[in-house]
């Protein structure tokens, strides 16, 4: 399999030099709108635009340093990616609608004003990444098209747009109930690994163009006999979450890499532990809020400065954890049978 010219200059920028991509994501919009209403005590309303790209610009600065690449928004992160490290690659997502995503069907909402002509030229990205809110199991339907064909059409287009513009497309994929049920609890825990498997699968197919899955973990850790955080209901053994770690990752035909998913730090970085003893050939991470999110707290109480100064100790021994748990990942050009890239 071969990429384009431009598609494997970029890729090289976003990941490390041995080829495994250890990057940071600071994209969150609504949902970190809500997490600072919530730690400051006001509504969603009350966070300004300008407390938004603050945040931003500051785990940008002071974590990017220890990341490959950084995901951020054209919407309040276009700032923040100047206080990037100078060798730290940018991405940049093109959806509207994020994590909080409640449109019918969940369908995913792409920026008005941005396109991915204009990720490339104009804000000088390494990579487009859009966030598809996906199951399987869905059975709704738009105007008699079932969701997921309408679903399976918006990320052909973003991947056509990717490949004329030679930049790689990062699909970041996020399983949900179709019936409304509690996506942490133990009910949707038992279905999850069927979701992130086939959903790897589906979106592995050439007519999508994808370069780069960016999947949840299989499992969900709080419900796996035995684990750090097990909360004492089996949805599986170890062994059989080991076995769906293998499975999921064997469904993939593209380089894919983990997202945190809003989980804590050591549960993250145990999941990472867990999908290397099982032999998955992930390559690497895109982790948001396991890294930064215990700075929301700090920033509202005491701005600005009591965020950096947590970002400087914490946010870094934090990142560090992850970074850590990376020596098993496996090079990004290894799944596609390529050779390392000339640097």
């Amino acid at each position: 399999m071969n990429l384009s010219p431009g598609k494997l200059e970029r890729m090289k920028r976003l990941a490390r030099p041995g080829g495994v991509i250890a990057a940071l994501a600071m994209d969150q919009r609504g949902s970190l709108e809500k997490m600072l209403a919530q730690a400051k005590g006001c509504d969603r309303k009350d966070i300004t635009p300008q407390m938004m790209a603050e945040f931003k610009a500051a785990v940008t600065k002071h974590l990017s340093p220890h990341a490959s690449a950084i995901l951020l928004d054209p919407e309040f992160g276009l700032g923040a990616a100047a206080a990037r490290g100078s060798r730290t690659g940018l991405l940049l997502a093109y959806e509207k609608s994020g994590y909080d995503n409640e449109r019918p069907g969940r369908l995913p909402d792409l920026l008005d004003n941005v396109s991915v002509k204009r990720i490339a030229e104009d804000f000088q990205a390494d990579a487009v990444k859009v966030l598809l809110h996906y199951t399987p199991f869905e059975e709704a339907r738009l105007d008699g098209i079932p969701i997921n064909e309408v679903k399976h059409a918006i990320v052909e287009r973003v991947g056509a747009e990717c490949e004329t513009y030679q930049i790689p497309f990062f699909l970041e994929f996020v399983g949900y109930d179709p019936a409304g049920g509690d996506e942490k609890g133990f009910d949707y825990a038992r279905i999850k690994p069927e979701v992130v498997t086939r959903s790897m699968a589906e979106f592995s197919q050439p007519q999508y163009k994808v370069d780069v899955l960016k999947v949840e973990i299989p499992v969900n850790l709080q419900f796996v006999e035995g684990s750090g955080v097990y909360q004492g209901r089996k949805a599986y053994s170890r062994q059989e979450a080991l076995e769906h770690f293998r499975r999921s990752a064997a469904a993939a035909t593209k380089p894919f890499i983990y997202l945190s998913a809003g989980v804590s730090n050591r549960q993250f970085v145990e999941s990472l532990a867990m999908a290397a003893e099982a032999g998955a050939d992930f390559s690497g991470v895109l982790c948001g809020r396991a890294t930064w999110q215990d700075g929301v707290p700090r920033y509202a109480a005491g701005g600005l400065p009591a965020l950096e100064e947590w970002l400087a100790s914490g946010g870094v021994n934090g990142i560090n954890a992850v970074n850590a748990a990376l020596g098993p990942a496996r090079p990004w050009y290894a799944k596609l049978g390529l050779e390392p890239p000339v640097a």
